[in-house]
């Protein structure tokens, strides 16, 4: 097949395809179609037109090896080369303790000038279980004194080894460890989960500088990370040692957690505060230049209620990093849950992002099961250059009389807003990547993309041997800069 054929055929199916159908019939039943001497079958009938048998784009792509991707509303179709796996890793670890493995993996990170195996990552809020009592789900803290720390880590010979711990902590006395050192029980009794502990009869205390982290970016501007916190939602600056510098919030939240060991600035949208339990502040990433900061939400904000959890509309924030202030927000659009099988739109979530450029973002976007029923776990490439920036304007009902998370795509786009455009960079279904949650995605040299998951400290599934910590890099055929 030539590069000339090639693109003449996507002229056909993606510019003329309205006129190609309105003139077209189906092509002949007894046609039948093999590749490398394998027969296969169109997902959609092939139509012919003038002697010219034509295919559906996205079997054209699966033919050729590609991912194929499809934007609505700009009438715009994708294709990617895929990617190529170069190597898995495990971790072995001691345990927690019984019953308790050890945890890493809701976030990835990778340091220009650092050998290309060797990461940072974090845990997130310690091991935690739900348990019913009475009808009622409690959520408990068998190790209430765990601290949430950010690991160094290495790749090699297919092990995970971590290179250095730092535990994260304050300039000050955590009011539940006695130390420096925090905790990850939730802030505050008014807005967050009941702690409980381990055989859920006794709530346990609150520790206002508890962070349930979920994200991590490097600032190579001043060598500071930021991680993001599921519990507010919140971002939190932290020195290379560990010690917490500050806290960005929703407004309205400051009277309630502003402290001199953890200063805080409620410079974030108000209605971030409306996220739905455990759904928060899932991703952040950071520029290259160090300029600014991305921050995504796990799942849509209950706005106006949890009546929207079905939403497809998911926030993504943009932060000027020398003010510390937001300056756009875009609608980033999930992929829609009927095209897969008995699956839930609210199970689709955000899980991380890495930031390429100003405009370019990797996405990680998953669904809820693992091994051979997981349906959707894919990283793509998001181009935010002609999003229409929605900073402040459907936070309530507007002309329409809806929230953003209450308007369906279609009128998103009578409204006239652009959602990021997706391509896919890996579909990591096809390569049986065998977890539930790639919670850390990085991207080294442009192209080597890695990805992890968060094993959860095991709570589900304590009596396996494994830890459940499994990194794979895969090669880009391309580089994303």
């Amino acid at each position: 097949m030539t590069k000339k054929w090639f693109v003449s055929a996507l002229a056909a199916l993606s510019v003329g395809g309205t006129a190609l159908l309105q003139s077209a019939s189906a092509a002949p039943s007894d046609v039948k179609y093999s590749v490398n001497g394998q027969s296969f079958t169109p997902s959609v009938p092939a139509v012919e037109q003038q002697d010219h048998l034509y295919f559906p784009i996205r079997d054209l792509g699966n033919l050729l090896g590609k991912y194929v991707d499809w934007d609505e509303v700009r009438q715009t179709a994708s294709f990617t080369d895929k990617p190529k796996l170069t190597g898995k890793y495990t971790l072995d670890h001691a345990d927690l303790a019984e019953g308790i493995k050890f945890g890493i993996g809701s976030s990835l990170a990778h340091i220009p000038g650092d050998p290309d195996n060797v990461f940072y990552t974090t845990a997130d809020r310690g091991p935690n279980g739900e348990i019913d009592v009475d009808g009622e789900t409690r959520r408990t803290f068998p190790l209430p004194n765990y601290t949430p720390s950010i690991y160094k880590i290495q790749l090699d010979q297919g092990k995970i080894t971590i290179l250095e711990t730092i535990p994260l902590k304050i300039n000050g006395t955590d009011p539940v460890t006695g130390s420096s050192k925090i905790t990850g029980l939730p802030n505050l009794k008014s807005r967050d989960e009941v702690p409980y502990e381990t055989t859920a009869q006794n709530v346990i205390s609150y520790d206002p500088y508890g962070l349930d982290v979920e994200g991590l970016a490097y600032n190579p501007q001043d060598d500071t990370f930021w991680i993001s916190d599921e519990y507010g939602p919140y971002l939190v600056q932290v020195k290379r040692d560990g010690t917490l510098v500050q806290r960005l919030a929703p407004q309205g939240i400051s009277a309630e957690l502003n402290t001199a060991a953890l200063p805080l600035k409620d410079t974030l949208p108000a209605v971030y505060l409306d996220r739905r339990q455990n759904r928060g502040a899932e991703a952040v990433g950071i520029s290259p230049d160090g300029k600014w900061m991305f921050m995504a939400m796990q799942s849509p904000l209950q706005n106006p209620d949890k009546s929207v959890d079905n939403s497809r509309a998911l926030r993504i924030l943009k932060i000027d990093l020398a003010t510390l202030k937001p300056v756009a927000e875009y609608a980033y659009l999930a992929e829609d849950a009927g095209q897969f099988k008995d699956l839930k739109q609210s199970d689709i979530v955000i899980s991380d992002l890495n930031v390429i450029n100003d405009n370019t973002l990797l996405i990680d976007e998953r669904d809820k099961n693992a091994g051979d029923a997981a349906q959707l776990k894919r990283i793509y490439a998001v181009d935010l250059t002609d999003a229409t920036n929605i900073l402040g304007k459907y936070d309530e009902a507007g002309p329409s009389g809806k929230t953003l998370e209450q308007m369906s795509p279609a009128e998103l786009r009578q409204a006239g807003m652009m959602t990021p455009l997706k391509r896919t960079v890996l579909d990591a279904v096809e390569f049986k990547y065998p977890n539930e949650k790639i919670e850390g995605i990085s991207l080294v040299n442009g192209h080597t993309l890695v990805i992890v998951n968060d094993n959860d400290f095991g709570v589900t599934n304590p009596d396996a041997k494994e830890n459940g910590t499994d990194l794979w890099t895969f090669e880009l055929p391309y580089d994303l800069k």
